[in-house]
C-alpha cells in the first residue's frame, strides 16, 4: 500500500457523526474518561490560580509589606504546586491507558472481524490498505480519544478559567482582552487549514517521487534500452518542482503564522498596559492586577493556538477512522444461513447443478457449469488461463456462492450447512504455501492444534517431508522465518502437504502445487500428494500435465464450460483440446531438457 493510496482517501471536511462514533469508543471506559477529565480539569484551574495568587503576593504582600501573609501565600502556593503535580500525573497516566485499551478493542474488534469477512472482500482490498487501518489509522483514532479530548479540555478550560479571573479583577478590560481572542482564534483556524492543505500536496508529490525512484532503479534496464534517461529526468524534475513549490507554500505558511498571531496578541497586551495604566493613575486597578491581566492574555495565546493544532489533527484522525470504520461496516458477501447446520463429517459427494457465477455484473466467469464427482474421486483441471478453475475450486469451498444454481456436498445443499462445517472438512495445498513464523512442528501443527507429536511426524513421514526436516540441526523444532523464507519452495510445499495431511480432510484441493519447483522435488511432493489423497474427493488445479496422468478425470475447462472430460488415455485418443495443451508442452520441456527442437533430440529421426 503506498502512501498515494492513502493520501487520496484522506480528507480535510470534519464530520461530526464520525466524531461522535469515535468518541462511543470510549464509553467501555467511561471511569477513566470521567477521571482524566476531572484531573485535567484541576490542572487547569490551578494554572489560572496561580496567577491570580501571584496578584495577591504583589499586592496584599510585598506591595504593603506584609511578611506573615508572604509566608503564608508562598506555603499556598508551594502547596498548590505539589497537588498540580499530582493531577498532572494522574491525568497523563489515565489518559494513556486510555488510549492503549482504545486501540486494544479497536485491533481486536477489526481482527474479529476480519476473520468474519468473505474471501472477496480480499480479491478487491489491498492487503496494505487493511494493515494501514488496523495500526497506523487505529492508533490516530486512539489519539484522539485521548490526548486529542485532554488538549481540547485543557485549551477550553484554560481560556475560560482565565476569562473567569479576568473578570473578577477587572470587568471592563476583561470585555476589551475577550474581544481579541475570536480574532486570534479565526487566524489560528485558518493558517492550520491552508498549512494542513499544503503538507497534504507535499505527501502526496512525496509518494509519486518515492515511485518514480523505485521504478527507475528497478527498471534501468529497460530505460537504457529504450533510451529514456533524458524524458526520465525531465518528468522527475517536473515532480520534484511541484513537491518544491507545495513545501515552500507550507513552510511560507508555517512561518507567517506565529508572528501574526503575536502581533495580534501584542496588541491586546499593549490595551491592556495603556488602560491598566491608566487605571492605576487613577487608583482603579493595582499593579498585581495589571501583570496578572498580561499574564492571563499570555495564559490564553497557546491553547488558542493549540486549538487549532488539535483541530487539523482532528480532522486526520477523522479521516482514519472513516477508512476504519469503512472497514467495520463492510458485510461479509458469504454468511451462514438461519438453521444452518454443523455435521461431523463428508462422504467427499460433490455436485454442481447449472450454476453459474460472476464476479462482476455482466461478466460470468462459469456459465451453467454441471458436475458430479462421487466420493472419493480424483478430479483434475486444466485449461487456459482465466477459464475457471480457480472459481470452481473456490466455490467448492464456499469461499464465493453461486450466482445462479446449486452445489450440493452429499446431496445437500450446502447453503443448509455452515461455513464451518464445510471448511473444517476441505484441506488446500497451493501453488505458493504459506508457512506462518515459527517452527516447522508448530506449521505441520496448524492443521490440528490438538495433535500430539507422534502424530505430527506421521504426518510429515507420509508427505515425504520427514528426511529433510531431520536433516536440520535443530529437525522438528527449526524456524521457518517470516512467510517460511527460511525454507524453499519444496520444503514449504512438502511442509504444506504434511499440514494438510494432519488435517485428514474429507475433500482436498491442490492448486498447481509443483509448478514452482525442480524435478527432483516435484518427485517427493508427487508422492506425498499421492499419500493424501488417498481415499479423499480431490481437485487438482494442473499446469504440469505430466502429474494428473493418473487422475480418475481430467476436466478441460475454457470459457467457465468443460469442453472436454476423460481420462488421460481417453483424451489423448481424442486428440482434442486437451491432447494439443499436452503434446505442447511435451514439446516445449523436450526442448528445455535439450536445448533445441525436438525433433533433433536424441532418439529422433532428423526427417520426422
Amino acid at each position: 500500500m503506498s502512501d498515494m493510496f492513502e493520501e487520496e482517501e484522506f480528507t480535510t471536511k470534519f464530520n461530526g457523526r464520525v466524531v461522535m462514533r469515535v468518541m462511543q469508543l470510549a464509553r467501555p471506559h467511561w471511569r477513566w474518561v470521567v477521571g482524566f477529565l476531572v484531573l485535567i480539569a484541576g490542572t487547569s484551574i490551578l494554572d489560572s490560580y496561580f496567577t491570580y495568587l501571584g496578584k495577591e503576593i504583589i499586592d496584599d504582600a510585598i506591595v504593603k509589606g506584609n511578611p506573615s501573609l508572604l509566608v503564608r501565600l508562598l506555603a499556598r502556593y508551594g502547596g498548590m504546586t505539589v497537588l498540580q503535580a499530582a493531577l498532572v500525573f494522574g491525568f497523563i497516566v489515565l489518559s494513556s491507558f486510555l488510549g492503549e485499551r482504545v486501540q486494544y478493542d479497536m485491533r481486536r474488534k477489526l481482527f474479529g472481524h476480519l476473520q468474519e469477512l468473505s474471501f472477496s472482500y480480499y480479491d478487491k482490498t489491498p492487503v496494505g490498505w487493511i494493515m494501514a487501518r488496523v495500526t497506523s489509522d487505529s492508533e490516530r483514532i486512539a489519539e484522539l480519544v485521548t490526548w486529542g479530548l485532554v488538549d481540547v479540555t485543557w485549551a477550553v478550560l484554560n481560556i475560560t478559567t482565565s476569562i473567569v479571573f479576568m473578570l473578577t479583577i477587572n470587568w471592563q478590560l476583561s470585555l476589551l482582552v475577550v474581544g481579541v481572542v475570536p480574532i486570534m482564534m479565526a487566524l489560528a483556524f485558518w493558517f492550520r487549514q491552508n498549512i494542513l492543505v499544503q503538507y497534504r500536496e507535499v505527501r502526496k508529490l512525496n509518494s509519486m517521487i518515492t515511485g518514480a525512484y523505485n521504478e527507475n532503479i528497478s527498471g534501468v534496464r529497460v530505460i537504457k534500452a529504450l533510451v529514456r534517461e533524458q524524458r526520465n529526468a525531465q518528468e522527475f524534475g517536473e515532480k520534484s518542482g511541484a513537491m518544491y513549490r507545495a513545501a515552500y507554500r507550507a513552510a511560507w505558511l508555517s512561518a507567517l503564522f506565529l508572528p501574526i498571531v503575536q502581533v495580534v496578541g501584542a496588541l491586546g497586551t499593549g490595551a491592556v498596559v495603556w488602560y491598566g495604566g491608566l487605571r492605576v493613575e487613577v487608583g482603579g486597578m493595582t499593579v498585581g492586577g495589571i501583570q496578572a491581566f498580561l499574564s492571563y492574555l499570555a495564559f490564553m495565546l497557546w491553547p488558542i493556538q493549540d486549538l487549532a493544532r488539535v483541530y487539523a489533527e482532528m480532522q486526520r484522525s477523522v479521516a482514519s477512522a472513516e477508512r476504519v470504520f469503512s472497514l467495520i461496516d463492510a458485510e461479509p458477501d458469504v454468511v451462514d444461513r438461519e438453521g444452518a447446520v454443523e455435521i461431523g463429517g463428508m462422504e467427499g459427494e460433490v455436485a454442481f447443478e447449472a450454476v453459474t457465477f460472476r464476479y462482476k455484473e455482466g461478466e460470468s466467469v462459469l456459465k451453467d457449469f454441471s458436475l458430479h464427482v462421487r466420493p472419493g474421486e480424483h478430479i483434475a483441471l486444466v485449461g487456459p488461463t482465466g477459464g475457471g478453475k480457480s472459481t470452481i475450486v473456490n466455490l467448492v469451498c464456499r469461499f464465493y456462492e453461486p450466482t445462479d444454481g446449486v452445489i450440493r456436498i452429499d446431496g445437500a445443499d450446502y447453503t443448509t450447512l455452515t461455513q464451518h462445517a464445510i471448511q473444517s472438512r476441505i484441506g488446500m495445498v497451493l501453488q505458493t504455501p504459506h508457512l506462518f513464523s515459527g517452527t516447522i512442528r508448530e506449521n505441520i501443527r496448524y492443521g490440528r492444534l490438538d495433535a500430539t507429536d507422534t502424530e505430527v511426524e506421521a504426518a510429515a513421514v507420509l508427505a515425504h517431508a520427514h528426511g529433510f526436516i531431520t536433516s536440520m540441526e535443530r529437525g522438528y523444532d527449526e524456524e521457518v522465518g517470516e512467510g517460511g523464507n527460511l525454507l524453499s519452495v519444496g520444503q514449504k510445499q512438502l511442509i504444506s502437504i504434511a499440514r494438510a495431511m494432519l488435517a485428514a480432510p474429507d475433500i482436498l484441493i491442490l492448486d498447481e502445487a509443483t509448478s514452482s519447483v525442480d524435478t527432483v522435488t516435484e518427485s517427493l511432493i508427487q508422492r506425498g500428494m499421492a499419500a493424501v489423497m488417498a481415499g479423499r474427493t480431490s481437485f487438482v488445479i494442473a499446469h504440469r500435465l505430466s502429474t494428473i496422468r493418473s487422475a480418475d478425470r481430467i476436466l478441460v475447462i475454457e470459457g467457465g464450460r468443460i469442453v472436454e472430460m476423460g481420462t488421460h488415455e481417453e483424451l489423448i485418443r481424442a486428440r482434442g483440446h486437451y491432447y494439443d495443451l499436452y503434446t505442447r508442452q511435451f514439446r516445449r520441456e523436450r526442448e528445455r531438457v535439450y536445448g533445441m527442437d525436438d525433433r533433433l533430440a536424441p532418439g529422433a529421426s532428423a526427417a520426422s
